[in-house]
């Protein structure tokens, strides 16, 4: 065989780019296919009934630093990540799907406290763990989740479906686990220097539950179901508020203002950020891990909205020409962008 070389120089895109380059693959064949590659979860039609399916892949030093979680912890994170991707299509998951790849580096105990984290989640969730299998891994901990999930043809959503003038609406609060991660490293970075040293995280027990162990939004569907809201659009919020809005308006072909004022966060991870020298806003809209849901709604139903407990109205939708906006404390109008976070 002749050695290729030629080094190429150009950098791989971002991750949106790269998926948008690779949908060329994954088209569209059978009826039976609702949504295909490109949403939060795949949905497909037998006999009439719509089920969802999302499956994700998490690598160690990749996707998790396990410095940081405790396998426990890590099971129930993992799944949460993968049911909120089912509960962004306004549908409910049902069963779940486990493959694990494990090294001599982890005997029966670790596995089992990796299983009970999965097993802990589905039952919050109500979910079935219908198929497991375990492999072998080099050195890295590999888990591979397949989450099913279930939804009548009339309340599925997806971020295609926002019009003019409807509300954009958040469950939860921003920006806490992204924070939490802050300071995760930053006392990772001083045990790296000192391994005597014992990690201080006094008062800080939210910031780091929401890193560590976010629950599934499972919560807001029932809500949503219960006060007869039916969303326009739906997405999962894993990658900053910013990043969510742009997937839903650019499905939509709509544009949008957010209010930078209406940004659900709570005290504690505003004066930690402060204290880390990071602007509360840029992390709201940029940071990642939070898991929850934004949907629109119509404004008929601004009354049943407010009977639900952690949703917040950020903002509204506009035409497409009016652009992407992000509508500051003095009312100054400005671009929002998807730019991930950068400290």
């Amino acid at each position: 065989m002749t050695e290729n070389k030629e080094t190429s120089t150009t950098r791989l895109p971002g991750k949106q780019e790269l998926l948008s380059e690779f949908s060329k693959y994954f088209p569209k064949e059978n009826s039976s296919t609702i949504v295909a590659a490109g949403d939060d979860a795949a949905v497909v039609e037998t006999n009439g009934n719509q089920t969802v399916v999302s499956s994700k892949a998490f690598i160690e030093n990749v996707h998790f630093d396990l410095t940081y979680f405790p396998l426990k912890h890590l099971g129930y994170k993992l799944s949460t990540i993968v049911f909120s991707d089912i509960l962004a299509m306004n549908a409910v998951p049902s069963q779940l799907m486990v493959s694990i790849g494990i090294s001599d580096r982890f005997d029966l105990k670790m596995v089992n406290e990796l299983l009970t984290g999965i097993a802990g989640c589905c039952d919050t969730s109500h979910t079935d763990i219908v198929g497991f299998d375990l492999t072998a891994s080099p050195r890295e901990l590999v888990v591979s989740l397949t989450a099913v999930g279930e939804c009548e043809p009339t309340l599925l959503c997806s971020r295609k479906g926002a019009a003019e003038n409807e509300l954009i609406c958040v469950s939860g609060d921003f920006a806490a686990a992204y924070t939490g991660l802050l300071l995760l490293e930053r006392e990772k970075k001083v045990f790296n220097v000192n391994p005597n040293a014992q990690p201080d995280f006094t008062g800080k027990d939210y910031l780091l539950q929401r890193q560590i162990k976010p629950e599934p939004r499972t919560d807001i569907i029932e809500a949503l179901r219960r006060e007869n809201i039916l969303p326009t659009s739906m997405t999962n919020v894993c990658d900053g508020i910013a990043d969510a809005a742009l997937k839903i308006c650019k499905a939509s072909g709509v544009g949008c203002s957010i209010f930078e004022e209406k940004l659900p966060m709570t005290e504690l991870t505003f004066v930690t950020l402060k204290d880390l020298d990071i602007v509360h806003t840029v992390a709201a809209l940029n940071g990642g891990d939070d898991y929850e849901l934004m949907f629109t709604i119509k404004q008929g139903d601004f009354e049943n909205i407010k009977r639900i407990d952690n949703v917040s109205i950020i903002g509204y939708i506009t035409d497409a020409a009016s652009g992407y906006n992000l509508v500051t404390g003095d009312n100054l109008r400005v671009e929002l962008r998807a730019q991930g976070f950068t400290q």
